[in-house]
């Protein structure tokens, strides 16, 4: 047997991944950061966070788990010709789907009735959807090439262009709010060229993998295709498809209670601020999707679990309890006095939600390791059952203020997605543990 991996290999492995993911976090604050300094910032921070951003990440589920098929699934070059194809199909009929919802009377069933937010937010909302519809093409497509670079130990590419598109996307954000463009189309603009950037340099950056690795590693599976392939992704797709659906459920829930237009205004700079610590979390998941074929990495993938899952909780419950919230919220997202103080509140109640994202990364990265993603969708399901019956009892009662009733339906989905997650994966765990034990004692 090989020598065990040391933590600190994970650790290597999975930091370049961890530092793309937070910068990439910055981008919701830093937009919305802008956004509160130019004209209307209520209006333009409740259509860009509350509208705008949460539709067009459903629009955009369907190839949000691109990234962990193609660490998983390109071990070869067949296998990986298929997943492209996949990619673009795929990719120009979510695009018009985004075209449909911004250009036709999709757009008045979604947002003034679906959803409820107020009148003043209908126009500004709609002008940044159409602003958006360039976004999901260049996002699948880097989340693929993404894919062959982590498989392949070219993670640290992917900070690069990570940091390549935040740079894009400051520059245009610098050029928009000189411009007097409105706040939600500076920010939808800003997004979308960031991601053009980012996908542009990605493909750039795997053809020499491809080309000089990928092409040489033998096949030693048929490429999954028809059933066997919608059997392992079609799970995967409708986990970002529901998961993300609850934004706009929060977004139209806010809108139904009490503190309405602060809550709505509020709510892209608590979730993005927990999604900055989250995103140590989701950056794990590839990790363990692609060491977990190495029997001898198992234990450090479980004892970094544990010091991350811990180690997220403890940074939100320091930055809660200290001058740090109000340096967020009211210095670096210029909010009013009364609206930071609601911010503080909601972190404290959002203190599970990143501590949840690295145990959730460990045992979905085993259900797709052993291809049974059908136990990841269910337990998305019963997160969106939590979470909206949360929802649905803060409208209910209406004594509570909006946003804390939607992170505290946040924080309690998290939790039992979790739990939903340890229970269906009791069974594959056994397993992976049985052959650690194995392998372990022919060493010795």
């Amino acid at each position: 047997m090989p020598a065990v991996t040391p933590l600190r290999a994970i650790a290597s492995a999975w930091l370049p991944l961890a530092a793309s993911w937070l910068l990439m976090s910055l981008e919701l604050p830093g937009v919305s950061a802008v956004i509160a300094r130019l004209d209307d910032p209520e209006l333009h921070l409740a259509a860009y966070g509350s509208v705008v951003f949460p539709i067009a990440l459903i629009v955009e589920a369907p190839i949000i788990m691109l990234l962990a098929a193609s660490t998983a699934l390109s071990k070869d070059h067949a296998s990986y010709d298929a997943l492209r194809r996949f990619t673009h199909r795929t990719s120009l009929v979510l695009t018009l789907l985004h075209a449909l919802i911004a250009f036709t009377p999709l757009f008045d069933l979604l947002v003034p009735w679906l959803m409820d937010v107020p009148d003043p937010v209908i126009e500004p909302a709609r002008l940044g959807m159409r602003l958006m519809i360039p976004w999901t093409w260049p996002i699948a497509y880097r989340r693929f090439c993404q894919g062959v670079l982590i498989r392949f130990g070219h993670s640290k590419a992917i900070t690069i262009g990570t940091a390549l598109r935040l740079l894009t996307m400051g520059s245009v954000l610098a050029i928009g709010a000189a411009s007097g463009l409105p706040g939600v189309a500076v920010g939808a603009l800003a997004v979308v060229s960031g991601v053009i950037a980012e996908a542009l340099y990605a493909g750039w950056r795997v053809r020499p993998v491809v080309r000089e690795q990928l092409a040489k590693v033998p096949a030693t599976e048929a490429p999954l295709r028809g059933r066997e392939f919608a059997a392992f992704y079609v799970p995967l797709g409708m986990t970002s498809l529901i998961t993300l659906a609850a934004q706009p459920m929060c977004s139209a829930a806010m809108g139904r209670m009490p503190v309405e237009m602060d809550s709505l205004a509020l709510w892209p700079v608590v979730i993005g601020l927990t999604f900055m610590l989250q995103a140590l979390g989701l950056a794990y998941n590839e990790v363990v999707v692609a060491w977990l074929d190495r029997v001898e990495s198992r234990r450090a993938l479980f004892r970094f679990t544990v010091a991350l899952s811990l180690g997220t909780a403890v940074c939100l419950i320091l930055l809660a309890a200290t001058p740090l919230a109000e340096f967020w919220l009211a210095r670096l997202s210029n909010l009013p006095p009364d609206m930071v103080e609601m911010g503080r509140v909601a972190l404290w109640l959002a203190i599970p939600i990143p501590s949840m994202r690295g145990l959730q990364s460990w045992l979905q990265g085993v259900l797709v390791h052993v291809r049974a993603t059908r136990a990841i969708t269910e337990s998305v399901v019963v997160y969106v059952i939590v979470a909206g019956s949360v929802l649905a009892f803060g409208i209910g009662t209406q004594r509570f203020t909006g946003i804390y009733v939607a992170v505290a339906a946040y924080s309690l989905g998290r939790i039992v997605q979790s739990a939903w997650l340890w229970w269906r994966s009791r069974p594959y765990l056994r397993r992976i543990w049985a052959e650690v034990e194995a392998a372990e004692a022919h060493s010795r």
